[in-house]
């Protein structure tokens, strides 16, 4: 019984630590993804326009997924942008198809992420592009 335990020990424990290395890869992946939605949303909601916003979400979900580390095979982030007016929302989602298998010796299937953020955009912001004065907005006060 001694000599079982002693020769299947060691494969326990390395399945064990492989199991829990990809656990810890697809949550990190995970959080870095809605993190990166977050902020995605956040710069479509300073936009102006539908376009831009769209363009600005693009950008910065690729630039803070790569400088988070996660790797996407494939990226896709939709911009909902048909709220974006004062006061309205904004919604991103980003999908990302993510490989594990680049950190382990056994090849793990890629495993495919989504995340969705929504901001609200700013009542009292200009809906032109041009930022108005307080004066304009409430009378210059006469």
């Amino acid at each position: 019984m001694a000599a079982e335990v002693t020769i299947a020990a060691p494969f326990l424990i390395m399945l064990l630590v492989f199991v829990a290395v990809v656990v810890h890869r697809g949550v990190d992946a995970r959080l870095r993804i809605e993190g990166a939605a977050h902020q995605a949303a956040r710069a479509a909601s300073i936009q102006r326009s539908p376009a831009t916003a769209t363009t600005a979400a693009e950008s910065t979900a690729s630039s803070s997924l790569s400088s988070a580390g996660v790797s996407c095979a494939s990226l896709t982030v939709n911009t909902a942008a048909a709220g974006m007016r004062p006061g309205g929302t904004i919604s991103v989602t980003i999908t990302c198809t993510v490989d594990f298998g680049d950190a382990l010796i056994l090849g793990v299937p890629s495993k495919t992420l989504s995340a969705t953020a929504i901001e609200p955009i700013d009542t009292w912001r200009a809906a032109t592009g041009e930022f108005t004065s307080f004066e304009s907005r409430v009378g210059n006060g006469r």
